[in-house]
């Protein structure tokens, strides 16, 4: 395996959201193995390099915060972000005070667990990632989360910064609807739905509508693709 691929164990027993996060993980350049419960997956992250992993807390055979003990108490020093239903502030202390170094509450959308899981390795490895996009005249900045575009001001709502975000980092490339609709909504969001032509449309309404230039384009049958032409 490529050694500049990223490695994540996914160790959750619902097929749903286990498909979820794989499926999201590996179209995001993702090398992942999943485990179904929590004894197998102790197996794999003590046998097997991981940059991150990615727990549930009520799992078979082996609840995900025994997991992580074990794994601390084995000096495993994998970071791993806990996944739970439990939102409570005592909940998210007990996950924290097992080892874990991140605790999501379900349910989540791909893009927060991807930034989640993006910023863990971004610690563990020290290593830098850019602060803004550019495609065309199109700027975004990601950490005082600002878009320009030919030095104009666009103010996106949080969903249209997500889907902006996405295109940009996939600039040139096509995502369907349904890479839409994983990356920015959860995984109990009705495939069905239009919502993605609707996000589609107000945010191309912000950031092409008033310039010449168009940028983001529908692409029949197949989906959607930010590039400068």
């Amino acid at each position: 395996m490529d050694k500049n691929v990223m490695r994540v164990l996914v160790v959750e027993d619902d097929s749903k959201i286990a498909s979820f996060v794989v499926k999201g993980l590996k179209q995001n350049g993702f090398a992942v193995d999943h485990c179904a419960d929590g004894e197998t997956g102790l197996i794999h992250a003590t046998t097997t390099p991981y940059d991150v992993a990615i727990v549930d807390v009520m799992l078979p055979k082996l609840d995900g915060l025994n997991l992580v003990r074990q794994l601390r108490g084995r000096a495993i020093s994998t970071p791993v972000i806990i996944l739970s239903a439990k939102a409570s502030v005592e909940d998210r202390v007990r996950g924290l005070e097992a080892g874990a170094d991140d605790y999501l509450t379900k349910p989540f959308s791909f893009s927060e667990l991807l930034a989640r899981v993006q910023a863990l390795i971004r610690r563990a490895t020290k290593a830098t990632e850019p602060t803004k996009l550019t495609v065309g005249g199109l700027s975004m900045d990601l950490l005082a989360r600002q878009v320009t575009r030919d030095s104009q001001t666009i103010d996106l709502q949080s969903r249209e910064f997500a889907l902006l975000e996405y295109l940009m980092r996939n600039a040139g490339r096509v995502v369907t609807k349904t890479m839409v609709l994983e990356h920015i909504w959860d995984y109990s969001f009705d495939p069905q739905t239009n919502v993605v032509d609707v996000l589609v449309h107000r945010l191309r309404n912000k950031v092409d509508k008033d310039f010449p230039v168009k940028l983001l384009h529908t692409v029949r049958g197949a989906g959607y693709v930010l590039k400068n032409p």
